[in-house]
């Protein structure tokens, strides 16, 4: 005896649509290897190299491994949360990916949902890897369970931020405009965005502008968290204001095409 199939047309619900959203984008981050050299080495080497070359970089007072693994970690979320993130959507943009994208169900906040936890998904890769060569060098973070969930919290909004804020850019810009200016703002970020080099180190009339980037608070919230102390308030109001006003304007000017 046969059964009749009865067509159920419609979208799939919404889990299951970012969901698969979500593991494209992994899967396309993974494979593309400048992403791999942004997301991975390049983080690893400021790591290595910062711990080795004490001469060339002052990090201030306390172990350099202490301070510098929490800005690594930072440098890593924001290599792959914003830089891949927005080159990547720049060209999908270019060639039409998105175009197809916008034809589809998949509404602009699934998209940004799904671009986002395939950003969370690298940088669980990430995290892991670095800790484990931190550790490696001598890293003895202190906390606890505690400082895991705040770092994790952290993590999380400043990926957030990030991502929001490289979608926008990547939807209301040209892609050869996106690849010079996520290049360029990852590079000021690195060298003078409080990221390896802790505030302190900053003139106070500058480490308090610092302290409002998304980068800044991101790193200096690890660094307390990560030494024992907890998330400061101002790190993570920092971090959700970035989130939400970067949520806001990508959901509102982001074009298909």
């Amino acid at each position: 005896m046969s059964t009749s199939l009865v067509p159920a047309p419609g979208a799939a619900p919404m889990a299951r649509m970012v969901t698969a959203q979500a593991l494209m984008e992994t899967r396309l981050l993974l494979r593309n290897g400048e992403q791999l050299l942004l997301a991975v080495v390049i983080p690893l080497l400021v790591l290595v190299g910062g711990q080795q070359t004490s001469s060339l970089l002052d990090i201030g007072a306390g172990r350099r491994i202490d301070v510098l693994t929490p800005g690594v970690i930072a440098l890593a979320v924001m290599s792959t949360s914003f830089t891949s993130v927005a080159i990547a959507t720049g060209f999908e943009r270019r060639y039409g990916v998105l175009k197809r994208l916008g034809a589809s169900p998949l509404p602009r906040s699934g998209l940004l949902a799904g671009k986002l936890t395939g950003v969370l998904l690298v940088e669980a890769v990430q995290v892991v890897l670095l800790c484990s060569v931190a550790v490696g060098l001598g890293w003895r973070p202190s906390g606890g369970a505690t400082a895991v969930l705040g770092a994790g919290v952290l993590v999380l909004l400043g990926s957030a931020a990030f991502a929001s804020l490289a979608l926008l850019m990547a939807g209301t810009l040209r892609a050869e405009a996106t690849l010079a200016g996520a290049n360029l703002v990852y590079l000021l970020l690195l060298v003078a965005g409080g990221v390896v080099v802790p505030l302190a180190r900053y003139p106070d009339s500058v480490s308090a502008h610092l302290e409002l980037l998304p980068s800044g608070a991101l790193a200096e919230g690890l660094r307390d968290v990560l030494s024992g102390g907890g998330p400061g308030l101002l790190h993570v109001v920092v971090l959700l204001v970035w989130t939400t006003l970067g949520t806001l304007l990508a959901v509102r000017a982001f074009q298909w095409e």
